[in-house]
Formats: C-alpha cells, structure tokens, sequence
C-alpha cells in the first residue's frame, strides 16, 4: 500500500521541485490594500483580489522579471531568481503618480470673431475711481474717453455720449436725458454688484443690437441659487445687495440700493461754493421658471439725483507779471437740479425645442427733469500792486469795472417711452438664425424759461446785435431787456417700428475657421409735434461680419466688420 502511494505522488513532487510560489499583499502608502494591480511575467499574468492579495509560480534556477503595474500607481519590475527556495513572499507598497500636464487653454474665439469684448466683473468691483463701476472700466479701452470724471457717461471713437447702445438681459436701458449737457448723473443705470457678464462692442456690431453708432455694453445680471448679501461702506456713500431663491428654487430675485455724495470732489475749485449732488437708485431682478421651457424675468429701476448748488466767492488772478489783475467775484442765490427716472420690463424667454426659442419683452421709461436757478453774481476787476519797494506789495489797488449778473431758470423735461418687442432664435446645424420687431412709442415735453441780466458799470447790457443805444454816451430811455431771453416749449410724439434678421455661420474650410455674419436693420420713424407738420423716415441698415483663424502655430484671428446705412426720408403734411 505504501509502495502505491509513493508511486501516485512522485509526479507531482517532481512538479514541485521545478516551480517557485511568488506570493503577497499590495498595500500603498497608507496601508491600505490595493486591488486590481496587473501583474505579468513571462507569457502569463494575475490580478490582486479585493485584499491586495496575489499567488503566482515561476520555473526554479531562472531569473524571471515580474511586472507589477496599476492605472493610478508607479509600476514596479521585481526580477526573481530561487536556487532552493521553494515560496518567495513579497509585499511592495506602492505610491501614486505624479505626473505633471502642460497647461491647457480653452478659448471662445466666438466673442472675438464678433467684435465683442469680455470684461471681468472682478476688475469692475476692484478698480478705483471716482465713479467705479463698469464705465471706470471702459476708460481703459482704446476708443473710449470721457471729459468729466464726475460723470459715467463716456464717448466711443469720438461719437456723442448719447450714441451708446445698454442692454441688460436683453433689455435695452436708457439714460437721464439732462437739460444741461454740463450736468451729469452720479450713477449709473447698472449696479457692479448685481453683475455676471459683461460684453462691450466699440463698433462693427451685429443687426440684433440697435441704431445708434458708437458702441454696445451688453450686461447680464445674475440669477441667484442661495441666499447671499453683501454690504459696501466708502467715505463717498454706500451700498445694499440682497439675493436669494423662493418657490423651491423656481423664483430667483436680487434687490441693490446704492446711495453716493460727491461732495468731497468739489473742495479744491476756484469756485467756493457750497456743492452737495447726491444720487440715490433702487434696482430690482426678478426671474421665475414657470415650466422647463418657460421663463419668466422682471427688472426695475428708481433713481434719484439731486444737485445743490450754492455758490459763494470766486476769486482768479491772471494777466502779465507787468499787469496783474484780480478778479472777485460774489454770488447770491442758489441752483436745484433734479433728476428722476423710472423703468420697468416684463419679458417672457419660451424655449419652444432645443434649435427654436421665442423672446418678448415689454418696458416703458420715464424720466422727470428739473432745473431751476436763481443766481446772482456781483464782480469787481482790480489792479494788483507790483512793486517790490511797496509797504503793499501783492495786495489790490484801483478797481478798473464793476458789474453785476443775474441768471433765471425754469426748465422743466418729461419724457415717457414705451415699446414691445418680440425676438426668435433658430439653430441649425452650424447655421443660426435671428430676427425680430419692435414697436416703440416716445412722448417728450419740454419748457425752457430762462433768462439772463447784465449790468456794467451801472449799465445794463443789451442783447447781442441789438442797435439803437449808444451808452453812455446817450441816454437810452427804452425798456430794459435781458441780455438772454429763452422762452420755449415743445411736446414731440414719436412712433418708430423697427426690424431685423441675421444669419451666422461657423465652419472650416481645411483646417482654417471661418466665422461669418450677414444681416440687416429696418426703422420706419413717425414724428409728430404741435404747430408742425409730421415727418416719416425709413433707414435700412445692412451689416456683415467676416473673422479667419487661420491654422496656425500662433493663435491669431482676423475679424471684419462692415456697416451700411440707407436712409429715405418722405415728408406728409398733418391734415
């Protein structure tokens, strides 16, 4: 029995004999059972199991390399060799790749095919300046400049600072209209604080944006998904913004209230004056997702400025060091200016299918201006002593006229604007599609009364070419009239339908992109006044845009814009 038992298990001791067993645990730095590690050795291979354990053979008396490798580990080669042992037990620990990638930049060439500039919103909110705020940034571009650093009005290539196109969410905004182009207002329509986007076109933009020439500031607020508020304290004024979601995350809303006095910037002016403009706005952003494809946005505006202006002393020196003169002069009175507008928009985003979605928009602004003034100023013209052996040197000596000014006003503006609007985008493939209609009403109302007396050396000064007095020569013995007069009013109706379509494409030619734009812009203006006759004027407004990237080793793109403007003009009688 025994002699049978040798001979059924003499094979495999003679098996055994000729293999080494390679076993262990994988573990990494932090002790912890790897499994999934791939090893390979000759022809043949195994895994680790869910606790790092492995079993494996290889032939005895032959050096064999044993590849230990996993996708987020360093591989390890063990090369083993067993002249006599029969079980090689080894536990590697293995550490993670460190595998260092080249940066990768991901640009939207789109934007810059079109002509557009993105703007940080971390830039608007840092920057320092008298007015911050977007337009501060503005300043900074090429093409952009503004006169007044007290105001955020600014002008594009030399155009009016009234030839600014504002849009925020698509929403066209409009500016105080500002009896007097010399006051501005102390803040703008939009709140930094409320911001997402910021895209600024200086020219060249497409049929979808409006009329006026120089530029385009498309801004998008923000849509809130939390609660969050932020408040703003400066020696200038300060500023509130609250935001958070209701109705389960449906409705999204975000109030700001800023307040600003300017005062401080007017301490160091020739003119002592008691100067205190102060500017107050409340802005409101409401966005409700009806149903998935329906949504619903409210924005709202209120802004106040006050200028009061009280002038004291004004005193100037000028001439040569030969003829010094000084110059006095002291007011009475004061000026009230204010400035109040209101808006309001209602719009309905209804994403019909992914390629199809349908925009209205319906908005009405009204702005109330007033500038009323009573002012009177009394000069003196002096010599100034210039000698230096003089007990008073530097002081002033004979007057050489005297005079005195009176400046009266009683302007008053109203100016009311409504419009509606409807816009529908349809994507195809690589084409697009835009087109829309708007239909816009304008009331404005206008007084001027103002008036304006001077007086030299006990004379009154009579308006300009005006004949028949020669004083003081002769006595002049007819009514006094001021030296300007301007009594005026006017109420302007205006309605205007506008019109656009555009097409864009994007596509390759080799390995070239070309971006291209084609559309066109159609007004037909009605304007209506009083005591004259009605005027009509129809303008059509081709534009196109062409932008290459070329397939090159630098990044670089070649934009093109052109603009066509066709205007006919066809004059109706009012009957």
């Amino acid at each position: 029995m025994k002699k049978l038992l040798f001979l059924l298990l003499f094979p495999a001791i003679l098996f055994a004999q000729k293999t080494v067993i390679v076993k262990g645990i994988i573990t990494n730095k932090f002790k912890t059972p790897i499994e999934g590690v791939t090893i390979s050795y000759l022809s043949e291979g195994t895994t680790t199991d869910a606790n790092g354990n492995y079993q494996f053979t290889i032939p005895m008396r032959k050096t064999v390399a044993v590849t230990f490798s996993h996708v987020s580990y360093k591989t390890i080669i063990k090369k083993f060799t067993s002249r006599g042992r029969t079980v090689f037990n080894y536990a590697p620990t293995f550490y993670f790749k460190t595998q260092e990638l080249e940066e990768v930049v991901i640009k939207n060439q789109r934007k810059e095919a079109q002509g557009i500039t993105t703007i940080s919103t971390k830039k608007v909110k840092n920057i320092i300046g008298a007015n911050a705020g977007v337009e501060n940034i503005l300043m900074t571009l090429p093409g952009v400049s503004n006169n007044n650093e007290l105001s955020t009005q600014y002008n594009v290539r030399g155009g009016n600072f009234d030839e600014n196109l504002v849009y925020v969410n698509g929403i066209e905004v409009y500016r105080p209209f500002l009896i007097r182009s010399g006051q501005q207002e102390g803040l703008s329509f939009i709140n930094p604080q409320m911001i997402q986007n910021i895209n600024f076109s200086a020219g060249g933009f497409q049929a979808k944006y409006g009329d006026k020439l120089s530029s385009v500031l498309d801004i998008t607020y923000r849509k809130p998904t939390e609660f969050g508020a932020k408040v703003a304290i400066s020696l200038l004024g300060g500023s509130f913004t609250i935001e958070d979601t209701f109705l389960n995350d449906k409705l999204s809303a975000i109030v700001g209230i800023r307040y600003r006095d300017n005062s401080l910037f007017v301490n160091s002016k020739q003119v002592e004056v008691n100067f205190r403009p102060t500017f107050t706005d409340v802005q409101t952003f409401l966005s409700y997702k009806a149903t998935e494809k329906l949504t619903l946005n409210f924005l709202n505006n209120f802004s106040l400025n006050n200028y009061k202006y009280k002038p004291l002393t004004r005193k100037t020196r000028f001439g040569t060091l030969a003829n010094p003169l000084e110059l006095i002069v002291y007011y009475q009175g004061q000026e009230k200016d204010q400035f109040k507008t209101l808006f309001g928009a209602f719009s309905a985003d209804f994403q019909i299918n992914d390629a199809l979605k349908i925009t209205g928009t319906v908005s009405s602004f009204n702005t109330q201006e007033e500038e009323y003034f009573d002012i009177a100023a009394a000069y003196n013209l002096r010599e100034i002593d210039t000698n230096v052996d003089s007990d008073n040197f530097g002081d002033v000596g004979i007057s050489q006229g005297i005079g005195s000014q009176i400046n009266h006003a009683r302007n008053d503006l109203d100016a009311l604007i409504s419009n509606i609007q409807f816009k529908a985008t349809l994507k195809d493939g690589k084409n697009e599609w835009k087109a829309g209609v708007k239909f816009q009403t304008e009331n404005i109302k206008d007084r001027i009364r103002e008036w304006e007396m001077i007086d030299s050396l006990g004379f009154s000064v009579r308006p300009p070419y005006y004949s028949g007095s020669n004083q003081p020569y002769e006595p002049f013995t007819g009514p006094i009239e001021p030296f300007k007069n301007v009594r005026a009013e006017n109420d302007v109706d205006i309605n205007r339908i506008t019109s656009f379509l555009q097409f864009s494409r994007k596509s390759h030619w080799k390995n070239h992109e070309i971006w291209m734009n084609v559309g066109v812009r159609a007004n037909n203006w009605s304007v209506k006044t009083a005591n004259l006759s009605s005027k009509n004027q129809v303008i059509v407004s081709p534009r196109a845009q062409l932008a290459i990237k070329p397939d090159w080793e630098k990044d670089i793109a070649f934009p093109n814009f052109w603009r066509f403007l066709f205007a006919t003009t066809i004059l109706q009688r009012i009957t």
